[in-house]
Formats: structure tokens, sequence, C-alpha cells
């Protein structure tokens, strides 16, 4: 079956078939209206952040006390300037990278093969979802002991902990996403005798594509706290900034814990948000409409 058959006029795409009728469009914000909206709340976040943690500092411990909340400018300047912190940090913070990025290429890939499996019968949706929900309802901690014994406390269970933890995001928005191409369009390509394969090519990934990427978004973030967690419980090898924050946490050095804090923090936002601006561009540029 040609692609001219399925379009409907002569020139449109499967994805501009998958989007909603005209009237549902609205424009689109120039970038730098969209950048400065977006870093206004973040801005003002941080700027709250600070001021609890003085407040908190200054007025509810006192001078005895302090020491388990330092204060934002002492943590700068008794971590920043001294390398046999930052050094050590930093190289965590890379490999805790590592791991988050592996666990989550592995989740998607597991993730995107799973639903499509699924969304080609009803009885492996049956079979198969009931374990994407195991998957995402046994707590992770609960499982880390085994993942272990059986794989060693090394890099390789740490990403398997990151593909535990995000991979149900992957599962159930691709599989929507699937799910919701328009019945008039099946329809089209059921009268055109379509095959099965350029059902799934031509209709149901391209009208996925939102679903996949706000998926997609999602699995980042867990895999930044599944990489984190890993770090945290598996100690051997090389150390992770979760196990810095576990060294810090038992030595009570708070300078460096506040500061492998804010790192892990930061790291996590700018995971989430690297992978959100990736999803505004392509969905975008697919789906005028679609205002993300």
């Amino acid at each position: 079956m040609s692609e001219q058959t399925l379009a409907a006029p002569a020139g449109t795409t499967t994805a501009e078939l998958a989007a909603p009728p005209p009237q549902a469009r609205t424009p689109r914000p120039s970038a730098l209206r969209r950048a400065g909206s977006g870093a206004g709340p973040i801005i003002l976040a941080i700027v709250g952040i600070l001021v609890i943690w003085y407040a908190v500092s200054y007025l509810l411990l006192t001078e005895s006390r302090r020491f388990l909340l330092p204060p934002p400018h002492e943590v700068v300047l008794e971590t920043l300037g001294n390398p046999q912190i930052i050094g050590p940090m930093l190289a965590a913070l890379g490999q805790t990278t590592m791991v988050a990025l592996i666990g989550l290429a592995i989740a998607v890939i597991i993730g995107m093969s799973w639903a499509i499996f699924m969304s080609q019968s009803h009885l492996a949706e049956k079979v198969l979802y009931p374990y994407a929900v195991i998957l995402q309802t046994i707590p992770i901690l609960a499982l880390t002991p085994l993942i272990g014994i059986w794989m060693g406390y090394g890099i390789p269970a740490r990403v398997v902990v990151c593909v535990i933890i995000a991979v149900f995001p992957m599962i159930s928005n691709t599989l929507f996403g699937l799910q919701s191409a328009d019945p008039s369009a099946h329809d089209l390509f059921t009268l055109n005798k379509a095959s099965r394969w350029q059902r799934l090519m031509k209709l149901q990934l391209p009208a996925a594509i939102p679903s996949i990427f706000t998926g997609l978004r999602n699995a980042a973030g867990l895999s930044v706290i599944g990489a984190i967690v890993g770090d945290f419980f598996f100690q051997q090898g090389s150390q992770g900034i979760g196990g810095l924050l576990r060294t810090y946490t038992l030595r009570l050095n708070m300078e460096p814990l506040f500061l492998a804090i804010i790192f892990t923090a930061l790291f996590g936002v700018a995971v989430f948000s690297v992978f959100a601006a990736l999803d505004r561009a392509v969905v975008g540029r697919l789906f005028g409409w679609k205002n993300r």
C-alpha cells in the first residue's frame, strides 16, 4: 500500500492526520518568551529556598546547633575552594551521570519494545501489563539486596536499579500513545488493506510521539533517582554521588553533605530540563498545535 493512498489530501503526513482539527491550533510563542517564562519560576524557587535556608539557620537554630544546617555561604566557602572535596565530588557526579544515561537508554528500548508488542495483541497486553505494574509497585529498596547478591555491587547492579525505576513510564506512555490513534485513520488503513507493520509505522508510532516524549521526560528524572539509589546502597568500586552522600552522612561532614545534595538536585533538574526541551522541540515541530 503506498503512502499516497493513505494521505488525506496529497502531501499530508501521518502526524498531521493524527493532529486535532485546525480550530484547536494556537499560535506558538517565541523562543525568547518561552525561555523567559521557564526561567522565571526557577529563579524565584531558588531565591525562596535560599531565604528559607538562611531563616532556619539563623533564626531557628542556636549557634551551637547551626552546624546541622550551615548557611549557604559557609557551604560554598568550605567546599568549592577545597580540591580534596570538589574533585572527588565531580568524579562521583560523572559516574552517576553515566549510570543514569545507560539505565535510561536501556529503559527506553525495553519500554518501547514492551509497549509495541502489547499494542499488537490484546492477549499480550493482558499477560504482560501486570508485570509492568508489578515492577512499578514493588519498592526498589526491597529488591536492592537481591540485585546486589545476584549481580554484585558494581555499576551493572546500579544500571539495573535505574532500569527498574525508569521503565514503567516508557511502557505506559508509549502504550497509551499507540492506542490513541484516530479510529477513522484506522478505518482508512483497514480500507486500504494495510499490513500490521504499515499500520504501526505510518499511523500508530507517529500518533504516539507526544506520549513517548512525555514518558521519556518522566523516565529521565526517575533514572537519576535510580542511579543515586544504586550508588547509595552499592558501595563497591568507584563511588557515585549517592555513595558520597552516605559517607558524608555517617561522618557528619555537613558542608560537603549539603554541597553533594545541591549537586544532586542540580543534576536532576538539568536532566529533566534537557529532555523537556527536547520534548518541546520535537513535538512542537511535528505538532504545531501542541504548546508544551
